[in-house]
C-alpha cells in the first residue's frame, strides 16, 4: 500500500491549471525547500500548478528533515533499493495530484535536486505514460543498467550540476549522460560554473525555459 504523500502547492498565476510542475526535495529536506523554485517560475508558467511533496520517512541524520530512503553511503545498491521502495509512494501521490487538476502525464513535468532527482528520474522514466520534462538539479542516475529494460519512453530530459558539487561531485553528471546514452535516451545538460551542491540563478533560469519549451508554452518577445 502506498504511504501517503502531501506538502505545499501553489496555485496556477493565471488561476486555472493546464500543466503541473511536482518539485522533489532532497535528503533532509522537505518540500518547502523548493516550492519557492514555482514563485520564480509562475511568470513564464502562468498556467503551471506547483507542488512539493514531502518524502515519506523522517531523515536519520535530520531530526526535522526527510528522506525518500535511508542512506549509508555503505551500500553501493541501496540507491537502487530506496528508489524501488519509493517509487509506488511517488506514483500514486502523481496520479492523485493530475485527477485533481483533470491533467495527464503530457502536462507533467518533475523537478528534483540531489536525492530528489534521482528519484524524478526513476520514476519518471517508469511511468505508463511519459511526463512532458524531467529535470534533475545535483542529481544522479540509478541504476543505468536497468533503464534499457526498464524505461517505458524518451521524455525530455535536463540535467543540471554545479562543477564544485563536494556532495554528489560533478562526474555524476557525466555518469548520468553516458547512461543515458547507452540507453538510447536523449538529454540535454547545462554545468553552472562555481556553483557547489546547490541550484544557482543560470540553472533556474535553464530549467525554467526548459520546462516552457516543454509544456508548449509560447514565451513573450
Amino acid at each position: 500500500m502506498p504511504r501517503p504523500l502531501d506538502g505545499p502547492r501553489l496555485a496556477p498565476k493565471s488561476g486555472t491549471a493546464r500543466q503541473l510542475v511536482v518539485f522533489l526535495h532532497g535528503y533532509g529536506a522537505d518540500g518547502n525547500d523548493l516550492i519557492d523554485l514555482g514563485e520564480s517560475w509562475s511568470e513564464i508558467l502562468p498556467d503551471a500548478a506547483f507542488v512539493s511533496p514531502h518524502a515519506p520517512e523522517p531523515c536519520g541524520m535530520s531530526p526535522t528533515g526527510r528522506q525518500w530512503w535511508a542512506l549509508t553511503m555503505r551500500d553501493p545498491s541501496e540507491r537502487w533499493r530506496g528508489c524501488q521502495q519509493a517509487a509506488p509512494d511517488l506514483d500514486a501521490f502523481l496520479d492523485q495530484e493530475l485527477a485533481r487538476h483533470g491533467l495527464d502525464d503530457s502536462k507533467l513535468a518533475l523537478v528534483g535536486f540531489s536525492q530528489g532527482a534521482m528519484m524524478a528520474m526513476h520514476v519518471g522514466l517508469r511511468r505508463r505514460a511519459m511526463p512532458a520534462a524531467i529535470v534533475s538539479f545535483s542529481g544522479y542516475l540509478v541504476g543505468p543498467e536497468h533503464l534499457k529494460a526498464d524505461a517505458k519512453g524518451k521524455p525530455p530530459i535536463l540535467l543540471v550540476h554545479g562543477d564544485q558539487d563536494n556532495v554528489l561531485p560533478v562526474d555524476s553528471l557525466f555518469d548520468a549522460m553516458d547512461g543515458f546514452g547507452k540507453a538510447e535516451i536523449p538529454c540535454q545538460w547545462h554545468l553552472s560554473i562555481g556553483i557547489g551542491h546547490g541550484i544557482d540563478q543560470g540553472a533556474l533560469t535553464h530549467g525554467g525555459l526548459f520546462l516552457a519549451q516543454n509544456f508548449g508554452v509560447k514565451l513573450p518577445g
